[in-house]
């Protein structure tokens, strides 16, 4: 059995610095055991979710090296 982590972030705003702090603890973790990183996307908050919050979410992911 592999190591697996995830993200899960709820898509009703930017990702923050605790959000990325999160994320990059995760993978980190994941890539120091030879595991996998998932980024699911939450859609508990349908009322809040935004697709540009998502698109938001996807871009500082990217733009932290979290793949």
């Amino acid at each position: 059995m592999s190591l697996v982590t995830r993200f899960a972030p709820s898509p009703t705003g930017y990702l923050h610095v605790g959000g990325a702090r999160t994320a990059l603890y995760s993978w980190l973790f994941a890539r120091k055991n030879g595991g996998k990183f998932i980024l699911r996307i939450e859609d508990t908050d349908l009322e809040r979710s935004t697709q540009e919050s998502v698109d938001a979410i996807l871009e500082g992911m990217q733009w932290l090296g979290l793949d």
